[in-house]
């Protein structure tokens, strides 16, 4: 039986959240403290309709999750190992040239 589906699936689903500066940002927020969107809004300097609409990307990609308090809605990564893996892609060395970009960036959405 195979399961390379659901081993793409979430790579996809990484990379989709990755692909963003906003949602890379909310997720290493999220690495250090679970938090309420409006300290992440102002932590973050956006608007809390924007930060919404990532959250909610983050959620459908399955990275984040909700923790209902009382009245209010915290948020924090949904396994911590992707706190690890932030960590592990974050530090990673990348080969690239400073004055390169991806030849097709903008046909294909790379770099």
């Amino acid at each position: 039986m195979l399961t390379l589906a659901p081993d793409i699936d979430v790579l996809v689903r990484f990379g989709r959240a990755l692909a963003d500066p906003i949602r890379c940002r909310i997720l290493l927020a999220l690495r250090e403290a679970p938090a309420y969107p409006a300290d992440l809004a102002d932590a973050l300097g956006v608007s809390r309709t924007r930060l919404s609409n990532h959250l909610a990307c983050l959620r459908d990609c399955g990275l984040v999750v909700t923790v209902p308090d009382g009245r209010r809605t915290r948020y924090e990564l949904a396994d911590e190992r992707l706190g690890h893996a932030l960590d592990d892609l974050r530090t990673a060395v990348i080969a690239v040239e400073a004055d390169k970009s991806c030849t097709d960036a903008a046909e294909k959405g790379c770099c």
